[in-house]
């Protein structure tokens, strides 16, 4: 995420309606957002593949959803330092989400 001095510079320059971080324009459809995700997955960005975790647990942008695909990609964004990663795998591993049940690991 961009902290809120990032995003009052981009406001202050005249550039909200870019991103933050590339100053690239936001996508105009769901292929151009999910190519823009993966350009970050590609850097090994562990919050872009905490993302794209997320889009295969509801199976947006047209990518098949996929409990279990998403619990890998959480795993490979934890070990990469997410710490939202660690939170959604506490919540699988809590409600069954892709893994075995399992409430101890879950808390």
């Amino acid at each position: 995420s961009v902290c809120d001095g990032c995003s009052l510079a981009v406001l202050q320059q005249g550039l909200d309606d870019s991103c933050p971080f590339c100053r690239t324009k936001p996508p105009q459809n769901d292929d151009e957002a999910l190519d823009m995700v993966m350009k970050r997955v590609a850097a090994r960005d562990p919050e872009a593949i905490r993302h794209l975790g997320d889009l295969h647990l509801n199976g947006a942008y047209g990518l098949e959803e996929s409990k279990s695909r998403a619990f890998e990609l959480l795993t490979e964004a934890a070990e990469l330092g997410s710490s939202r990663a660690l939170l959604k795998m506490g919540m699988a591993y809590y409600n069954g989400w892709g893994v075995a049940q399992d409430k101890a690991k879950g808390i």
